[in-house]
């Protein structure tokens, strides 16, 4: 099955728009690529300081820039618990089912943001264990708010 007969894109309680399960999807499948344009570093932190959020690191050369019509990925919201990840896979970047997800299920992947700016990055994602910004799992303990 390919990324559209997995995912159904629609309104998204986390933010904007999203995608849902169209099918249960199992443990590690992979459920959509990730695509965009391929380019430099320079253009890459122009367009960052633009505030485009679609920047994928590919490596120290190049990144991907997913702000395209022809990438529906870039619609998959950050969760602090996400079902899925964003995995490169022989030079592409794919996003694989960390584990089961159910039909209907929002598909979510950790964005993994380092710390340089991370509040200007407020998760709504609404898990249990949220820590409020849009920040990798490392990151959690030095951004999560006192109790």
């Amino acid at each position: 099955m390919n990324g559209e007969e997995l995912i159904e894109f629609q309104t998204s309680v986390i933010h904007g728009t999203g995608g849902y399960a169209r099918v249960p999807i199992a443990a590690d499948a992979t459920i959509i690529e990730y695509v965009g344009r391929k380019i430099g570093k320079v253009e890459s932190n122009l367009l960052c300081e633009q505030e485009n959020a679609w920047i994928f690191c590919i490596d120290d050369e190049f990144d991907l820039d997913g702000n395209v019509d022809w990438n529906p990925a870039r619609f998959l919201n950050h969760s602090c618990s996400p079902n899925a990840e964003a995995q490169d896979i022989d030079g592409r970047i794919w996003i694989v089912a960390l584990r089961e997800i159910k039909t209907g299920e929002e598909i979510t992947f950790n964005y993994n943001y380092d710390l340089e700016d991370y509040k200007e990055h407020p998760c709504q994602c609404g898990a249990t264990n949220c820590v409020g910004y849009m920040v990798a799992e490392e990151f959690f303990s030095s951004v999560r708010p006192p109790v």
